[in-house]
């Protein structure tokens, strides 16, 4: 399966709610979503809130964060298969981002100097 890199460089391929969502594997989404209530203080939080296609293009479904994500809005907005591919890259909010999560960085990065 090919990787999908979401605009924010979270490899959406990776996460435990697409694989679950993919494997249509309710039990899985269900512990997905208390370990999101827990790790991201969302008590409320539903198996449903968590089911995701991957958050790149309006087609498919999107776990509710995808709705309400900044950095998603924009890489729409402007076109961009990810963030990588931006001209304003890396931008403040991705700046912001990195901070929280350093690892997409360098996924980003790996992109651009590919380009």
């Amino acid at each position: 399966m090919d990787k999908i890199i979401a605009y924010c460089g979270l490899v959406c391929t990776d996460c435990l709610a697409y694989i679950a969502t993919q494997a249509d594997d309710r039990a899985a989404l269900e512990q997905v979503a208390a370990q999101w209530r827990e790790e991201y203080n969302a008590p409320n939080l539903t198996v449903e809130s968590v089911i995701c296609d991957g958050c790149l293009g309006s087609d498919g479904r999107h776990c509710s964060h995808c709705f309400e994500c900044e950095i998603r809005a924009c890489g729409m907005e402007r076109g961009v298969v990810n963030c990588a591919h931006c001209a304003d890259y890396a931008c403040e909010k991705l700046e912001g981002f990195f901070g929280l999560v350093p690892e997409v960085r360098a996924a980003l990065d790996g992109i651009r100097q590919s380009l």
